[in-house]
C-alpha cells in the first residue's frame, strides 16, 4: 500500500447501508484514511465547493442519487480547473457495458460495481488505495470493461 498517511476519501452515496459497509470496510482495510461523506449529488459537489483544496486523494461516487446524479457530478468535477485531476471512481450496482462506456468517455478514472460480499467490498477499496494515480491513465476497451467483485 502507499505510504501516503491519511488519505482522504469522499463518498457520494445516497444509500445508507452501502455507505454503513463502504465506512466499515475502509475501517478495516486502513486506518490512515478519512472518510467524508454525501448523501447525494448536491450535497458533494457543496461539500467539494467549501473542503477543496485540498483534494480528496480519490471520490468515490454512486451513479443513482437524487437531485444531482453521478453522471451529472461527474461532469462539475471535470470541468472545473481546480478539481478536474482528482481521480473519481464511479461505484454502482449497474452494471451495464454502454453506461460503463459513458462514465469513462466523461471522465472517470475506475468503474467497480459494487460488490455482493464484504469480503469483496474490502478487497475492491484496497485495490483502489493502492492505485498511483500520477501513473495510472487507464483506458477502457470491450473486452476489459467491467471491474466486477
Amino acid at each position: 500500500m502507499n505510504t501516503k498517511t491519511n488519505k482522504s476519501i469522499f463518498l457520494a452515496d445516497d444509500d445508507a447501508d452501502d455507505c454503513m459497509l463502504f465506512e466499515d470496510a475502509l475501517r478495516e482495510v486502513s486506518f490512515s484514511t478519512d472518510l467524508t461523506m454525501a448523501s447525494d449529488g448536491i450535497e458533494l459537489i457543496n461539500l467539494m465547493e467549501a473542503t477543496v483544496p485540498p483534494s480528496p486523494d480519490v471520490i468515490f461516487l454512486d451513479l443513482n442519487m437524487p437531485r444531482r446524479n453521478g453522471f451529472e457530478c461527474l461532469e462539475l468535477i471535470r470541468n472545473k480547473k481546480q478539481w478536474k485531476d482528482i481521480p473519481v471512481v464511479i461505484f454502482s450496482t449497474s452494471g451495464q457495458e454502454d453506461m460503463i462506456r459513458k462514465v469513462y468517455e466523461q471522465g472517470a478514472n475506475y468503474f467497480i460495481r459494487k460488490p455482493g460480499s464484504f469480503l469483496k467490498l474490502k478487497q475492491a477499496i484496497r485495490q483502489i488505495l493502492d492505485i498511483d494515480w500520477t501513473k495510472h491513465r487507464w483506458t477502457p476497451m470491450s473486452e476489459n470493461l467491467k471491474y466486477q467483485y
